[in-house]
């Protein structure tokens, strides 16, 4: 089998695999969510409400129903596409909740990649260039307590040292609230702000990005780090580098152009990854900072017991990772020619 027949092949068999992983997220989800002790009745109304009003309630959620009757039901929406409806927000769709939260997430999410890419690999590439050197010692430290760190206490810090201590940066949320937002086009203040040209908008919004963005890719970078100086190290020793010093190239040219590109094709993987699970993981991060996207937003859906918005941000989230698995393994195939499905 050809190389493109066997991708393809693979790619097929991605795809049809996925629908298998997101039923599994629903079931697990699901189940959990029952098993756990609460009840979203009294989330609503208090335990000390009236027994028929909760009675009433129920039935209307159609939490009477057996578990089983509930799964099915579950399940059938899915097939259409429908997510549930909020049993805590008034009558908000899901959709609709995604919809007005998950651009802050991806904002925060993006700019503390790009924190956690120029931080690990540029710490990572250092490191791995002088090896058996306090330097490279520093960076071996620095990968572990970034890996160690909590984000929500590393969070906390920042911002009692740079907010309370400081002044230098707001302590939370995304936009003063006294302000006006950037006209919404995408929902990205960033985008909206350099699509409308208003300069004092991509200003602010930069501002109150700073610190939750830096907490997040700070600690995302160890992870970076390790993966570039191992795989660093390992390049530097091949022989196409001893045959490129030999030639008298320089040995900071041979890092950048020749070591590190070959070196930064398992961080591809790795990368694309912590993308997808930081979409979904940076709770502790939005919760903190009281930012107001998806996460934060799932974080209250759990609180409250609304199992319609936590089952349905579960099944978003799982179909995002899905997709940017499977473009990673397409890419990667495409980058390296060696890899064979």
């Amino acid at each position: 089998m050809s190389r493109s027949s066997a991708l393809r092949y693979y790619v097929l068999t991605r795809l049809m695999l996925a629908p298998l992983m997101i039923w599994t997220i629903t079931t697990v989800v699901f189940l959990l969510l029952r098993a756990t002790p609460g009840d979203p009745v009294d989330a609503l109304l208090g335990a000390r409400a009236p027994a028929a009003a909760k009675d009433q309630l129920r039935t209307q959620l159609g939490l009477d129903q057996p578990l089983w009757v509930q799964y099915l039901d579950y399940l059938g929406s899915l097939l259409r596409l429908d997510l549930g409806t909020s049993i805590s927000a008034q009558g908000q769709t899901v959709w609709q909740i995604i919809q007005a939260h998950f651009p802050a997430t991806v904002e925060l999410t993006v700019c503390g990649m790009i924190v956690a890419t120029v931080v690990g690999v540029g710490i990572g590439a250092i490191a791995a260039a002088r090896p058996n050197t306090p330097v490279d010692a520093g960076g071996r430290l620095f990968g572990i307590i970034t890996y160690a760190i909590p984000m929500y206490w590393f969070g906390m810090i920042l911002q009692l040292l740079f907010s309370v201590r400081l002044g230098w940066f707001p302590i939370g949320t995304r936009y003063p609230l006294q302000g006006t937002p950037p006209t919404s086009l995408t929902g990205l203040y960033v985008v909206d702000s350099l699509l409308t040209f208003d300069f004092g908008a991509l200003a602010t919004t930069l501002y109150y990005l700073a610190l939750p963005s830096l907490t997040l890719g700070i600690l995302i970078s160890g992870v970076f780090e390790r993966m570039v100086r191992v795989n660093l190290k390992q390049t530097l020793n091949s022989d196409y580098v001893e045959a490129a010093r030999a030639r008298g190239i320089p040995e900071r040219r041979i890092v950048m152009v020749h070591a590190l590109k070959n070196a930064l094709i398992p961080v591809i993987t790795i990368l694309g990854l912590t993308f997808a699970s930081m979409l979904g993981g940076a709770v502790l991060t939005e919760v903190t900072f009281s930012w107001p996207g998806l996460a934060n937003r799932l974080y209250e859906a759990i609180s409250q017991r609304d199992y319609p918005v936590v089952q349905g941000l579960m099944v978003f989230f799982g179909i995002i990772v899905a997709i940017i698995s499977i473009g990673i393994d397409i890419l990667n195939a495409y980058i390296d020619p060696r890899i064979r499905y």
